[in-house]
């Protein structure tokens, strides 16, 4: 039996020609013909909607009610069986380059998380600012419970380094500090992705997949050596030797969504990834995977990974 990720649909929101709104400019949304076409004819200015909350506010922000909120979308987000929506923004300097928005539909069946780190009230120390848990309740328990120091735990990893960071086998990992309660509810994935505006306090997202359920069905972190991106990490929910089979391959400039992501600084969406050249596109159709989102990880105006998820 496949298995169904826990995001139901990634978004791709871009600047419009006069920089003053956000557009549509691509969506991955499986069956949800009603939001795709209720999507595409929407925009959004400054603070306005969830994709323009988050370039307002210069962080990601996660939105559990899409109903009775200023969510714009809210009867098609309803229709489609979904309750939480994330807007990740992409900035280069204090320049939004897009937003990222991803949903989650809520029931007994999926567990993972989706968190949102920050140290707002402490500068020593990460706390969770807010977060989508599903229903893994002892493990939003925890993380509601727990703080964390520069270079400790996934969160706290990401803020020393301003690196994302994959980490598997999370339940037994003496690097993840909150083991115990994410073997009890099965969450044994994990990466962490820095973001905001350069020269803002720390936000590190985390995505925290469970066996059933993942957040995506694979997950890759490019860093450019030289004139080109090596794969620094990888984990595939069907193959569990995938990463060391591809350490050698390396993406060009432009090259499919990973180098178009990269030479541009504006996350890519492929919903076809057939269409893809190389290696890596071709082990994901083998895996039944469709879909890819390339985000940049941008730092002082440079790409300093790219985050890819597929599902």
């Amino acid at each position: 039996m496949s298995k169904q990720s826990f995001i139901r649909v990634t978004e791709v929101w871009v600047p419009s020609p006069d920089r003053k709104r956000l557009i549509f400019g691509s969506g991955a949304y499986g069956s949800l013909d009603e939001l795709k076409t209720v999507s595409q004819q929407t925009s959004f200015a400054y603070d306005e909607g969830l994709p323009g909350k988050a370039w307002a506010c210069g962080r990601p922000v996660i939105l559990h009610d899409l109903v009775n909120s200023y969510f714009k979308r809210g009867e098609a987000a309803q229709a489609a069986g979904l309750t939480c929506g994330v807007a990740l923004p992409i900035f280069a300097g204090p320049f939004v380059m897009a937003v990222v928005t991803f949903f989650c539909g809520d029931d007994e069946d999926h567990f993972g998380a989706i968190e949102l780190w920050g140290n707002e009230s402490e500068p020593y120390e990460l706390g969770l600012i807010d977060g989508y848990f599903g229903s893994a309740e002892i493990f939003e328990f925890s993380a509601r419970h727990t703080k964390f120091r520069r270079g400790f735990g996934l969160p706290g990893i990401v803020w020393d380094t301003r690196m994302p960071l994959l980490m598997d086998d999370l339940g037994r990992s003496h690097r993840f500090v909150r083991k115990q309660s994410a073997h009890k509810v099965g969450i044994n994935r994990g990466i962490g992705i820095p973001c905001g505006r350069d020269g803002d306090p720390p936000w590190i997202l985390t995505l925290l997949s469970a066996a059933g359920t993942p957040i995506a069905k694979r997950f890759e972190c490019w860093v450019p050596e030289d004139d080109v991106l090596m794969l620094k990490s990888g984990i595939c929910e069907s193959d569990s030797a995938y990463s060391a089979k591809f350490d050698d391959v390396a993406v060009m400039r432009w090259e499919g969504a990973i180098g178009q992501s990269w030479q541009s600084g504006v996350p890519v969406l492929s919903t076809d990834l057939s269409k893809e050249a190389g290696p890596i596109a071709k082990s994901a159709v083998s895996a039944g995977l469709s879909t890819l989102v390339a985000v940049p990880v941008i730092s002082q105006c440079a790409t300093k990974a790219i985050v890819a998820w597929y599902n």
